[in-house]
């Protein structure tokens, strides 16, 4: 079990190696040497970024490239927990703690000792929470919930988030002390449209991917397939482009994933000849296809929550619903 474990964690280590990251691009590469000359400091890190940028790769490649890779990585999600759920995930809790506390819990901190704890989305946590973290970063000290005793860690932290952390301290929803403390190195990643030269190998790394996975031959794109992606914007960023590729793999027939394997959204994107050629249609019936195209991204960027998704628009829920049952979208 002990030669298993170290064998599973060199494969690990080398996964999340910086040079198994699939980029090309100049805006990446600066990334990446940014994260591999921070990895081996136990300097906080935040990291900016767009959903689906590879935030969680990136913090991930540090840890395993630093001197705590034979510790553990413990990633938690801040905006997928409520405040008091967050807290108790974090810090732990106390038998009777609070109803339904039956025994004690560790919290991720405790587990993270020695490690490296990663908390995505931190612009979402709530004040009470921030007092609570800015401690343990100062102290490297806390409390389980309904606890007495203080505890010390060793725990190096790392933070992501899409959101302006300047902008939520002018309106008083982030503390500024916990802004520096967290913000000691910052890595901006870039949207995938704005590193379009990283998109072809990306294509390319995906298709070889799935199409071992779903056991297929090897696959290739069709030219007319190949140039509507190489022009989509990606506003979902990496997780949408691996996505859309696992999903053209399964549609494909043949050898070659032709355009009609692709998303709607992707075959939408054409080039200034071939839309100059297309005549335009119906007034409503183009104002309607505009609707769709917009709602449709946007669920995508903000991985189908309906919520999120008409928030962003501009719309109330419950007109954004009304649009998908009436063009029959479950």
């Amino acid at each position: 079990m002990i030669s298993e474990n170290k064998l599973l964690r060199q494969q690990l280590i080398e996964k999340f190696s910086f040079t198994e990251i699939i980029s090309q691009s100049p805006q990446m590469q600066e990334v990446l040497s940014t994260a591999s000359r921070v990895a081996q400091t136990r300097a906080p890190v935040l990291i900016r970024g767009e959903s689906g940028t590879g935030k969680e790769l990136i913090a991930r490649a540090i840890h395993f490239n630093s001197s705590r890779s034979g510790k553990p990585f413990i990633a938690v999600n801040c905006a997928a927990l409520n405040d008091s759920l967050l807290e108790s995930e974090l810090f732990g809790h106390e038998k009777g703690a609070f109803t339904g506390a039956e025994k004690q819990r560790r919290g991720r901190f405790e587990l993270a000792d020695g490690g490296t704890i990663f908390l995505d989305e931190i612009g979402d946590i709530s004040p009470a929470t921030q007092v609570r973290l800015l401690r343990v970063l100062q102290e490297q000290k806390f409390e389980r919930a309904g606890g007495s005793e203080t505890l010390s860690v060793d725990v190096r932290v790392i933070t992501a988030t899409h959101k302006n952390l300047e902008e939520a301290i002018v309106e008083r929803k982030f503390r500024e002390d916990l802004f520096y403390r967290l913000n000691v190195i910052a890595i901006e990643i870039p949207p995938l449209r704005k590193r379009r030269d990283d998109i072809a190998v990306l294509l390319d790394h995906f298709l070889v991917q799935f199409s071992k996975e779903h056991k297929h031959k090897k696959l290739n794109f069709s030219k007319e397939a190949w140039e509507h992606l190489i022009r989509y914007d990606f506003p979902g960023n990496v997780r949408e482009l691996e996505n859309i590729v696992q999903r053209s793999v399964i549609f494909s027939r043949g050898d070659t994933i032709a355009t009609e394997d692709l998303p709607q959204v992707v075959k939408g994107v054409k080039s200034e000849s071939s839309s100059a050629k297309q005549t335009l249609g119906n007034f409503s019936e183009q104002i309607e296809n505009l609707e769709k195209d917009l709602i449709f991204e946007s669920l995508r960027i903000n991985a189908n929550n309906q919520s999120k998704a008409a928030e962003k628009l501009g719309l109330s829920e419950r007109n954004l619903r009304y649009r998908l049952k009436k063009w029959g979208v479950k």
